[in-house]
């Protein structure tokens, strides 16, 4: 692609202003720590919603969901669009909890519900844990992305790709999160998110206007439903929003996802995995947002206004050009590449700059929050936690700005390891299986120890470790996702239930502190409130869990309503929007009836602990 004098200074003014932002955060971010990783706990619900939207819109998603269309039609999407019960939960069950605890991170989490060296072992792995090994993982998938990105835009090797972006465009995301705190990261994300937003709804126009308008689209793909494949094999439906599960479970049939993968997607993935925006229970960026908000009110705020947006309302203009590369672009050996092949080939040359910031924004905002959210742990968590305890504010700060060094160069390195961009989607995913129960219940169960979890990590990454060395089961890539995933999550599972119960609970006088705090649903803690009577009594869950279906209901609706109503049918479509309205209607009078305001924290009582709680 050659480059205009107007495409360069688009990409220009994009990063002037990027750097602007972080220059003008600097004062304000580094005060403090807690300025620096949580914007001093003043951040309004809007801004925090919109600052996780862009993070979790890197510049690898719009190539992977283009690359699951491709190769298994609309229903691919079922991969991520399965973690919204997982995201609403984090809104009514976590989102106040979290918000209350007043923790900076998420691994602080571990000293507070637990105790001893169990406790600090396990905080300090977590953090490395997540902050390095699976942050820079992270780090190195949407990197690969944007290298891919990179290549085909300039016309360079995937080596001279890489090189830019390990040694300019990641380097220059750092220097300005080093600069800005999260405060500079908040910021520029919102910016970041219009500008992407407003692109990708762009390359959809386009893509749509190349092969005929929607409908020319939607009757090709019909017609080459009904055509024979290379290999014999009737292709599935391209646009439908669901598998078949007509087909054998083997079936090498295009735009087709398997049965099996769907049920584990719906029945499993959702609670019981690990994943980076779709945590159960919440956790990493979104708890450091939540972290981040003025109170209760503002963090329910924006973890809903971040689900909403990200399942509903961000994925179409993707669906759409991944739709068209089928038509425009068949045959293609890496699926991923259509979207870029689509930005190549059919955008006007005067919008081509635009793009590429559009982009670089777009891998930006996630680098950002990775590195930002990732030097918190590193820092916090294990430098200030393990190695200096007593250093100045500023003493910190600065070491913050050093780990995010440190992340920058592992990054590079982990994006020239990957193969693809959706295997370190699936890596993640792996490694996490079978945690998720632990993290639901920890809030809600006072019986959870740090051996609970310690067991739940360590048993799912060494699960992952063998199966992917032996290798004992067969299948296509999606079928062999789910086998591999049910064997983790069953294992993982039944490991730290077992461990549980062959363990001590945590001690009386963590739990007792941890439940005047957090002031969880009275119910899985009655041994634990039965000594602190002076403590009010949450009895929430029935109500939470009416509002978490009710949010599913709306948001799946939304999803839904828009996609039918642009591709057909469009009267399904409108019944789809309708159904959202009225769950949207519902879920407003249930949580405002409820009590949103930020309840006062009660006091910390001097008086003696009673009794011993139960050992069972």
């Amino acid at each position: 692609m050659n480059f205009t004098f107007l495409d360069w200074s688009a990409i220009v003014a994009y990063l002037v202003i990027t750097l602007a932002m972080g220059l003008y955060f600097r004062r304000r971010s580094g005060r403090s720590v807690d300025d620096y990783f949580v914007s001093g706990r003043n951040v309004s619900w809007w801004l925090a919603g919109t600052s996780m939207v862009a993070t979790t819109f890197a510049a690898d998603t719009p190539l992977v969901v283009t690359g699951l269309v491709y190769s298994q039609g609309i229903a691919g999407n079922w991969l991520w669009w399965c973690l919204l019960p997982s995201g609403m939960m984090t809104v009514f069950l976590f989102a106040r909890l979290w918000r209350r605890s007043g923790l900076l991170t998420d691994v602080q989490f571990a000293e507070m519900r637990y105790t001893g060296k169990p406790a600090a072992f396990l905080r300090g792995f977590r953090a490395i844990y997540l902050g390095l090994l699976m942050n820079c993982l992270i780090l190195g998938w949407v990197t690969k992305a944007m290298v891919t990105i990179v290549g085909i835009t300039l016309g360079v090797s995937p080596h001279a790709a890489l090189a830019i972006c390990i040694f300019f465009l990641i380097p220059f995301t750092g220097f300005y999160v080093s600069l800005g705190g999260l405060w500079g990261v908040l910021w520029t994300d919102l910016f970041q998110f219009v500008l992407k937003m407003a692109i990708v709804i762009a390359v959809a126009y386009y893509a749509v206007d190349a092969v005929g308008g929607l409908g020319a689209l939607v009757s090709t793909l019909h017609h080459l439903r009904t055509t024979a494949s290379s290999g014999g094999a009737a292709p599935g439906n391209a646009l439908s929003f669901f598998p078949d599960f007509s087909r054998p479970l083997n079936s090498q049939a295009l735009w087709l996802l398997p049965g099996l993968t769907f049920v584990v997607y719906l029945a499993v993935q959702w609670w019981a995995f690990w994943y980076p925006g779709a945590e159960p229970g919440g956790g990493g960026y979104i708890a450091q947002r939540i972290f981040s908000s003025k109170d209760e009110r503002h963090g329910l705020l924006s973890v809903l206004w971040f689900n909403i947006a990200h399942y509903a309302i961000r994925p179409w203009p993707w669906i759409i050009a991944a739709l068209a590369a089928i038509v425009l672009y068949p045959h293609l050996d890496h699926p991923e590449t259509g979207y870029m092949l689509i930005v190549n080939n059919q955008m006007p040359h005067a919008l081509k700059g635009v793009v590429v910031a559009g982009f670089m924004a777009a891998f930006m905002s996630t680098i950002a929050t990775q590195l930002n959210w990732g030097a918190s742990y590193l820092v916090a968590d294990f430098y200030r936690r393990f190695i200096k305890r007593n250093g100045s504010e500023n003493h910190y700060v600065n070491i913050s700005r050093l780990v995010t060094v440190l992340l920058v160069i592992c990054s590079g390195y982990v994006a020239a390891q990957l193969t693809s961009i959706k295997s370190g989607w699936e890596v993640v995913l792996e490694i996490g299986a079978g945690t998720g129960g632990v993290y639901l219940l920890r809030w809600y169960w006072w019986r959870i120890n740090a051996w609970s979890e310690i067991s739940a990590m360590a048993t799912a990454l060494a699960v992952t470790i063998a199966l992917r060395w032996a290798a004992p089961f067969v299948g296509q890539g999606p079928v062999l996702f789910a086998k591999t995933a049910i064997t983790t999550t069953a294992v993982t599972t039944v490991v730290w239930i077992l461990v549980t119960f062959l363990t001590k609970p945590e001690s009386e006088e963590v739990l007792l502190r941890f439940y005047r705090k957090a002031r969880p649903d009275v119910r899985g803690w009655k041994p634990v409130a039965l000594k602190t009577p002076e403590t009010p009594a949450t009895r929430d869950l029935g109500r939470n869990l009416g509002s978490w279906i009710l949010g599913c209901v709306m948001v799946y609706g939304a999803l839904f309503g828009i996609g039918w109503l642009t591709l057909t049918p469009r009267w399904l479509g409108a019944v789809m929007l309708a159904i959202a309205a009225v769950a949207a209607i519902l879920l407003y009078r249930n949580i405002t009836h409820g009590g949103w305001e930020m309840e006062p924290e009660p006091a910390e009582p001097a008086g003696q602990v009673h009794a011993a709680l139960p050992r069972h």
